[in-house]
Formats: C-alpha cells, structure tokens, sequence
C-alpha cells in the first residue's frame, strides 16, 4: 500500500515538473491556499468544540461548587459568633472531594472564589480567603507563577492579589521590571497592595517606563488602598533616573500635598526637558508653593508654549496677588489665544477685590474678543 502510494507520488511529481514555470507556481500557490485553509478552518473548529467543552463542563461543575461555598461559607453556622477564623473549620469531605482535584475544576473553584470576594468583604470575605488556602489553591496560583507563559504569571498576580496571599519580593520584584507591559503593569500594582512595609520600593530599581494607562490604573490603586505606607515621593524626584517614574511621583506630591517636597519640585525647573518643567510647574501650582512664585515669573519669557500655559495656571492655583500685573500684561499684549485664555482664568482665580477690579477693568478697555474671553472664563459652569 505505502509502495503504491509513493509511486503515485512520484508519477504526479514527474508530471508537476514537466509543465510550464507559471502553470507550477500557479498550483504552487493553489496548494498553499488550500492548506492553509484547511487548517485555518481546523483550528477554528478545534477552539469552538473546546469552548463548547468548557461550557458543557462549567454548567456541570459550576453549580457544584457554589453550593460548596453557600455551606462552607456564607452559611457557615460559626459566622457571627465573633469565633476566631483560624478556629473555623471547614468539612473535610467537601473540600477533599475527588472532583476538587482536576485541575480545570480546582483552576474553576479559584475564579469563583475570587468573584464572591469581590462582592463580600469583613468577615465573610475572610472566610473565602481561608477556604482559598485550606483547599491549597495558593500553592496553584504560585505554580503559575513559574511558568514561562507571561499570561499565566499575569493569571497568578491577579489572583494572589485577589485573594491578599503575600508573595516574596524574589519573586514580585524582577516581574515589576519586566520587558512585557502587561505583566510589568500587574506585577506593579500587585507590589503595591501586598507590600505592607515598602509599597513602592520597585520604584528605586524600575527602568521600564510607566505607561500613561499604568499610572492611571496605578494611581487609582494607591489612593483606594486602605492603610498603605505612603513615603516622601521627594526621593525618587531627586534620585531616580525613570523619567515617568519622575512624572508619576509629581502626580503624588501634588496629590498628598507634600509640602516637604517643594525644594525638590523645584529643582526639576532647570532641567533640559521640557515635558518634565511643566509637569514640576503644574506640581508647584498644585501645591501652592508660593516660595516658587517669583521663579516661575523670572524664567516665563525662556520657556516654550506648554511651560508658559503651566506658568500662568500655578499663578492662578498659588493666588497669592504678586504677580497681578504680570498676568494682566500677558492677557492684553500676548498674541497667543491659549495664552490669553490661562492668563485671564489665572486672574479670576484670584478672587479677590484686586483681582475683581482688575477683570472689570480689563472688560472696559479692551477689545472684542479678549471681552468674549472675560465673559467665558467668568462663567461658573466651566471647570478648568
């Protein structure tokens, strides 16, 4: 049989190579486009029965394990008694079930696991970290934390951090360095929760950049996290050498109100980028740092557009009525409409009787269109 069907290769092959060149690499690709379809198709119909597989499993397996988690959990009968949870035990039949050992079902038992957590804090959320460990899931989620696979490693942080299982920082730091910004980004914000003492410590060895939706996702997660360690971001805006971890930290400064790091702040307006001056200059602004005022004023006319605008808005946030003038002088002789705009906005932000006689000053003897201005900034409706 196999003797017949290699002659018959053979024969076709001789055939094949006696036709003309463009007629073989018109079959050539006639070939190729039909394997390739071939197996396109294949694969898609290998994921549809595996998805179809899973859901058959889910409807089955699911409902199992909800009703484990109603009895062992949220009708456990030991719950308000004010019982210590290293006391409260679990039935050791239910959770040593032979259904609890396959892999896809114990992979099931976590997702649920954490969706309930979500949705239950105290006492009862406790318990389901609990049940979590006595059914030795952790020791899954940090199995996948040795594979090679970044989206498994991804799979692994979430859950850890889900579940508030600490992990080392042998293991959690060099993944805050990752060369994969999704693994990089999770590993961070995992850090973050989990390290009770240095939260921000892989600030000191991060050369990665921080993505502008990391320090969103990253941001959110610092200010929402309950009695984390917060430090004098001042450091890293002196010492690191990460410029977005430079930027992030002036976001924190600003945000947290750290008075103390002023001085570094402001060293930051001599540097040669000048993304990083504005970014320093909206921190001062935000901080109301009126000890840089006067600075602020001096370099206006070296800097470009973006640092000017943050210029004339730190002048509006400090407020302290110094520079009045200069801000008056900027909205009647600049020819730039954004810079017209901040400057006008800066003074109505004053909100003094200064800076109230200065506006209707300014809406007598002007023209037109700085009126329009005026009237635009003066409108409560518009938040700056």
């Amino acid at each position: 049989m196999w003797k017949d069907l290699a002659d018959l290769l053979f024969q076709a092959y001789e055939q094949y190579s006696l036709l003309p060149l463009f007629i073989e690499i018109a079959l050539a690709f006639i070939f190729l486009a039909i394997l390739s379809t071939l197996i396109a198709y294949s694969a898609i119909l290998y994921k549809r029965y595996r998805a179809y597989v899973y859901e058959k499993r889910l409807a089955f397996i699911s409902p199992k394990i909800e009703d484990m988690i109603t009895e062992q959990v949220l009708l456990n009968p030991n719950l308000g008694y004010d019982i210590p949870l290293e006391s409260i035990e679990f039935d050791p039949k239910a959770l040593s079930d032979k259904i609890y050992r396959k892999p896809f079902v114990r992979q099931m038992m976590i997702d649920t696991l954490i969706q309930y957590r979500k949705n239950f804090r105290g006492e009862v959320g406790e318990l389901l970290r609990k049940l979590y460990i006595d059914m030795g899931l952790d020791k899954d989620s940090f199995a996948k934390m040795k594979t090679l696979r970044w989206e498994r490693k991804i799979k692994a942080v979430v859950e850890l951090t889900q579940m508030d299982i600490p992990i080392s920082d042998v293991t959690i730091l060099p993944l805050t360095n990752s060369g994969n910004p999704a693994l990089r980004a999770a590993a961070r914000n995992a850090y973050i929760q989990l390290s009770k003492n240095e939260p921000f410590k892989f600030f000191d060895i991060a050369t990665e950049p921080l993505l502008p939706w990391d320090q969103l996702e990253m941001f959110k997660i610092i200010t929402t996290t309950k009695d984390i360690a917060i430090p004098n971001f001042s450091r890293w805006v002196s010492y690191s050498t990460n410029k977005s971890i430079v930027s992030f930290c002036l976001k924190l400064i600003a945000h947290y109100d750290q008075q103390s790091a002023i001085p570094a702040v402001m060293e930051l307006l001599s540097n040669k980028d000048h993304y990083f001056r504005a970014d320093a200059i909206n921190c001062l602004g935000k901080l109301s740092a009126e000890v840089a005022e006067d600075k602020l004023v001096k370099i206006y006319n070296n800097q470009p557009l973006n640092c000017q605008i943050e210029i004339l808005k730190a002048l509006g946030r400090i407020a302290s009525g110094k520079h009045l003038e200069f801000l008056k002088s900027e909205f009647l002789y600049s020819s730039n409409f954004d810079i017209r705009m901040n400057a006008a906005r800066s003074i109505i932000k004053h909100n003094t009787q200064n800076s109230r006689l200065m506006v209707e000053e300014l809406m007598e003897m002007t023209h037109e269109e700085n009126q329009l201005i005026i009237k635009h900034c003066l409108n409560p409706l518009i938040k700056y």
